[in-house]
């Protein structure tokens, strides 16, 4: 049943890879634990008390509550799959309640030290130069996710409308303005590599230093990389540069419903914990600035 679960998530649901890889491994997790210690064939015939069982040697190994927590899901989103097809009477997740979690604010990197690395810096010459500030304005200017940038078509670059086409979670699609000075470098980056690679060997628009799709691995390095030029913070991910991008836009004032189009979130709730960051960020300004702080 995990393997028609999975299918029925990749073509019914149309999950990304990166959240079908996320399901299984969670699955398997499960899977295991139960043979192992209640010699089950399989998930199917988990009862509750084997899945409080699972999450409580979890916790016992010190995982984190939202890493849990999202393997929880995976087993509610599984279970709900089985009652449909009646595979299962009872739901085993029903009376499993979340773990509590204090919510941490998105890491983001201040608009100066990005500017100066975007407009200032001196990429290498050439191809691969020009990728790799293609992929920082694309993941700043615009704040797609990783998974959206990866799966960016030539097709979907539209340079006179100064737009782009992401296909987002759900393969939900949605319209993103770009600015200005993007044009050019998509241009620029479009001749480059046309010289590298005459004859291509894929639509995406991002490619490799062999011409190949790129792929999550070589944009969080191209990220980490240049990054860690510019700031201490812990995390230098493509999401930190997604963050980054709604921290700002809202310092400078825009509206929170634009900003959550713009994200391709689903809800407010989602786009709201940015205005936590503005809020520090204001009573920093006030704190040393005003004369009474």
């Amino acid at each position: 049943m995990v393997n028609l679960f999975l299918q029925y998530l990749q073509y019914e649901r149309r999950s990304s890879p990166h959240t079908l890889t996320a399901y299984q491994r969670d699955l398997t997790q499960f899977t295991d634990y139960l043979a192992a210690t209640y010699e089950l064939a399989g998930p199917e015939n988990a009862t509750f008390p084997m899945v409080r069982s699972w999450i409580v040697s979890l916790v016992e190994q010190k995982m984190e509550a939202t890493s849990i927590n999202r393997k929880m899901a995976t087993l509610r989103t599984f279970y709900k799959f089985l009652l449909k097809k009646e595979t299962i009477s009872l739901d085993p997740m029903q009376k499993v309640i979340a773990l509590k979690t204090s919510r941490s604010l998105p890491a983001f990197v201040d608009e100066k030290p990005l500017s100066l690395l975007l407009d200032q810096f001196e990429f290498a010459e050439g191809f691969s130069g020009l990728r790799d500030k293609l992929v920082l304005e694309l993941l700043y200017g615009t704040g797609i996710r990783l998974a959206e940038l990866i799966h960016l078509k030539e097709g979907d670059v539209r340079v006179a409308e100064q737009v782009i086409k992401v296909t987002g979670k759900g393969s939900k699609q949605r319209i993103v303005p770009i600015h200005n000075s993007l044009p050019s470098l998509l241009e620029a980056y479009s001749a480059a590599r046309k010289t590298a690679f005459p004859a291509p060997m894929t639509h995406h628009l991002l490619v490799t230093d062999k011409g190949e799709p790129s792929y999550p691995m070589m944009i969080q390095r191209i990220v980490k990389k240049y990054l860690s030029m510019i700031t201490t913070i812990e995390k230098k991910s493509p999401h930190v540069l997604r963050h980054s991008f709604a921290t700002h836009l809202l310092e400078k004032g825009a509206d929170l419903n634009a900003i959550k189009d713009l994200l391709g979130h689903a809800s407010l709730a989602a786009t709201q914990v940015y205005t936590h960051n503005s809020l520090d960020r204001l009573k920093q300004v006030f704190e040393q600035a005003h004369p009474k702080a």
